[in-house]
């Protein structure tokens, strides 16, 4: 296994993200799994809870690049991707690049952009390259889209499609903190924002490190027929039009060694399995129309699967978060 202590970087990461967004812990380790699974997040959620601060925190903590788009319905591909410039004095066509090529890249609220737009990233997200005027151009790593959507004001937007959702690793709603947490926050806020003076805790090498780290835990084949189990049994439910997909069972094997190596274990656990399952398997389920009529949810039935699929015993096992 690699040098890097993942579960270390992981610990220094939560104690300085936990500086900006609070009582969010689960949320933040979500948010590693999928950095460390070379994945990317959908945050889905209401307004002022914090998405784009939490975006920012994992940026600066990381200790890497950090770029916006605002998503709207007049955005073209080039202004992500960038475009080729012609430049007079030289005669010739120069690459200017757009805001995809940084490390961590906030796509605020993705879905009141057009498709056309929304396709942009998706090879930049499933390839870690964007193709320009026939140019193919390398993004650096660690890359990370993080993207945003209001599930609330629906007016003038552009759902995904599911091909686009299932490119995100994971899936998660911050929720409304806590009268506490919230108490805490509003005295944080008194002076100044705890973003303005955060500091990065590791180096985007250590980032890189730890993502080659996670690919070297080890899966018993018990735990991984375990997850095999839960993706078929979303193939063969009968409120399920459309279960999960191949790259589904990819992304819970790979988000499952991920949190394997930031609870601190070398192997993973049925329960890390579970951990991750509800937020790497709903949004790549479609449910039956009459089903949602039912008021049956793709949350709902991934919890009823998990509860009835015999889970497998297995020894061991280290819980440092």
């Amino acid at each position: 296994m690699s040098k890097v202590n993942v579960n270390a970087v992981a610990k220094k990461i939560i104690s300085n993200v936990e500086q900006v967004v609070i009582g969010k812990r689960q949320e933040i380790i979500l948010c590693l799994v999928a950095a460390f699974s070379e994945g990317h997040v959908l945050l889905e959620d209401v307004p002022g809870v914090a998405k784009t601060m939490l975006a920012r925190a994992l940026a600066v903590s990381f200790g890497v690049d950090f770029k916006r788009v605002q998503c709207t319905p007049d955005l073209l591909p080039s202004d992500i991707t960038g475009a080729s410039i012609f430049n007079p004095k030289t005669t010739e066509f120069e690459f200017r690049a757009g805001p995809l090529f940084t490390h961590v890249l906030l796509a605020d609220e993705i879905n009141r952009t057009t498709p056309r737009t929304q396709a942009a990233l998706l090879e930049a997200m499933a390839e870690r390259h964007a193709t320009v005027d026939g140019t193919t151009y390398e993004l650096e790593r660690p890359f990370l889209v993080i993207a945003t959507q209001n599930p609330v004001d629906q007016e003038g937007t552009f759902p995904l499609p599911e091909a686009q959702l299932d490119r995100f690793l994971i899936r998660l709603s911050l929720g409304y903190p806590g009268r506490e947490q919230e108490a805490s926050m509003l005295d944080r806020l008194q002076k100044e924002h705890p973003i303005d003076r955060l500091e990065a805790a590791v180096s985007p090498d250590e980032i890189v490190a730890c993502q080659r780290a996670t690919r070297e835990i080890t899966v018993d084949p018990k735990v991984r027929d375990y997850m095999l189990d839960l993706v078929y049994a979303t193939r063969n439910h009968n409120d399920i039009l459309l279960g999960g997909s191949p790259r589904a069972s990819i992304a819970l094997y790979r988000a499952a060694q991920s949190l394997a190596a930031i609870r601190g274990n070398n192997f993973v656990l049925p329960d890390d399995v579970k951990r991750v399952a509800p937020a790497v398997l709903c949004h790549r389920l479609i449910v039956r129309p009459e089903s949602r009529l039912r008021k049956v949810t793709a949350a709902k039935l991934v919890e009823e699967l998990m509860n009835e699929t015999e889970v497998p015993t297995i020894k061991g096992g280290n819980d440092l978060l």
